[in-house]
């Protein structure tokens, strides 16, 4: 197991207990099928809009480093950040633990782990926390583990987040790396509004 924290939870420093997520989410995360995950990049609005973040907090987390975009940083004024699918998955884990009033420090440690895993384990991966540390989870037996503490728990599937942030962008405009193309999204009722003028 490891932790966030202040190392009062057995196992140091940020604490891999295994995956308790065990679905692996599609291999997808952007608007065009054909277009490779690793080949497409958001905006920061969209990134705010799949995760549920403002701006200002998408800023601040960049200009502090707490979630900085690995595809391409700001250069400036009239510069766009742009961020990874994964980057979008990493930022909304962040909102939820600091909805659970996790410290800022302890999620800076966690988002350096998640950074640090390849994208198979990342999906895998079950975080726990008690509030004040952060623990990733690698087995049931360590969840219970943690639930026989007595300490009131509550865990985020990784899993379930990537799929979430991997249907909220399927219907927003990302951007091809390589090209600056903008590749459009699947907007369901943009769809329906084609059905029904095709029937008219």
């Amino acid at each position: 197991m490891r932790n966030t924290g202040d190392g009062s939870a057995p196992g140091g420093p940020f604490a891999t207990q295994g995956a308790l997520a065990r679905a692996t989410p599609g291999e997808g995360g952007g608007p065009a099928a054909q277009t490779p995950p690793e080949q497409i990049g958001y905006r920061g609005p969209t990134a705010c809009a799949a995760t549920g973040i403002t701006y200002r907090q998408l800023d601040y987390w960049a200009r502090t480093g707490l979630v900085e975009p690995s595809v391409r940083p700001a250069y400036g004024s009239g510069s766009q950040r742009l961020y990874s699918f994964r980057d979008v998955v990493v930022l909304k884990i962040v909102k939820r633990l600091l909805d659970t009033g996790v410290a800022l420090q302890n999620i800076r440690t966690a988002v350096q782990h998640l950074r640090s895993v390849g994208p198979s384990e990342l999906a895998r991966m079950t975080l726990m926390s008690d509030g004040a540390t952060v623990y990733e989870c690698t087995s049931p037996d360590e969840v219970v583990e943690l639930l026989q503490g007595g300490q009131g728990i509550f865990g985020i599937a990784v899993g379930v987040v990537w799929r979430d942030v991997e249907s909220a962008l399927s219907q927003m405009h990302g951007e091809r790396v390589d090209t600056g193309e903008t590749l459009v999204g699947h907007n369901p009722s943009d769809e329906l509004a084609r059905r029904r003028h095709r029937a008219v």
